[in-house]
């Protein structure tokens, strides 16, 4: 496969994961921010705004429209939910000769929806269709592409990007502890709240609950499902020939971070939460560079320069 189609296949699928769990992540706490009076908004904000990764001026005060101005439709900061779906339907043009007529319609009327502006009451709404745009995408790649390279590309990319956003969902638990999100909106958030009933059979605990999203096997979006599945996509894009270790750093990077979350006791990862998850960050970053290093030495990491407004 050339080394182009790979690298957009690949930003295709993070892509359209980060939109996803951008927009949970958002969800669940603009929600909070309206609904709880004790909470202080600038600080909250400002939390928020840290844990995806934006800056902000330390002289302006920010309040629930900001955030979503800067995480929900801004074209150019690309933390956000509008560039990521533009990203996407940018990346789908450039790999438009493997990228089904289905996938590139989805993305391209996905991107023409996007709205420059969101009113208040039709956040919730707005977020709703942002998942469903989402699985839509997925959902046609899951039932009608090959399992060859290009599919496992898709794949490695998603699966990265939702270990990513996992942990920053998990990292937002300990913004605000005294009035943050519960553990049940946070599993609801994620669309684990039922599958965590089926496994614990009981109201959601701290450490319950957290052990289902960091560490459950079978879950999709707990993070050792999504590095588990981001090492099986690296073995079937290159098997491995050597006898000794693993030479693939992208590898040894996911490996790392696995082992530390899989043999450590869950109750010392509560106890430290925010720090196991800038470690699961960092490690999904450093993969990301060493797959972008091995597999497209060629280019720079892709990035989409929004559009003028």
């Amino acid at each position: 496969m050339l080394s182009r189609i790979a690298e957009s296949l690949f930003w295709i699928g993070r892509y359209i994961e980060r939109s996803d769990g951008t927009a949970r992540i958002l969800d669940v706490h603009l929600q909070l921010l309206l609904e709880d009076p004790w909470i202080e908004e600038d600080i909250a904000c400002r939390s928020l705004l840290s844990v995806m990764g934006v800056e902000v001026a330390d002289d302006e005060a920010l309040e629930r429209a900001d955030v979503l101005a800067i995480l929900a439709v801004d074209r150019n900061q690309s933390a956000s939910i509008s560039y990521s779906l533009v990203a996407a339907r940018e990346n789908a043009r450039r790999a438009r000769e493997v990228v089904s007529t289905e996938l590139w319609e989805v993305l391209n009327t996905t991107r023409a929806r996007m709205p420059r502006k969101v009113a208040a009451d039709k956040v919730h709404e707005f977020f709703g269709w942002v998942r469903e745009r989402a699985a839509l995408a997925v959902g046609i790649i899951e039932s009608s592409t090959s399992r060859d390279e290009a599919y496992s590309f898709f794949t490695l990319g998603r699966s990265i990007e939702r270990a990513d956003m996992t942990a920053r969902l998990l990292a937002t638990r300990s913004l605000t502890e005294a009035s943050g999100p519960s553990w049940t909106t946070i599993l609801r958030s994620v669309g684990a709240y039922e599958a965590y009933l089926r496994t614990y059979r009981g109201v959601p605990s701290a450490r319950n609950a957290a052990e289902f999203l960091l560490l459950d096997r079978l879950f999709p979006r707990s993070i050792l499902f999504s590095v588990t599945r981001a090492e099986q996509c690296l073995r079937e894009i290159e098997p491995r020939s050597d006898r000794v270790g693993v030479s693939d750093q992208a590898q040894r990077l996911l490996g790392q971070i696995r082992s530390e979350l899989e043999y450590r006791p869950i109750s010392d990862i509560i106890v430290d939460l925010p720090r196991h998850m800038d470690n699961v960050q960092l490690a999904t970053s450093a993969a990301s560079e060493a797959i972008r290093q091995r597999y497209f030495p060629t280019n720079a990491a892709p990035s989409w320069a929004g559009e003028s407004t």
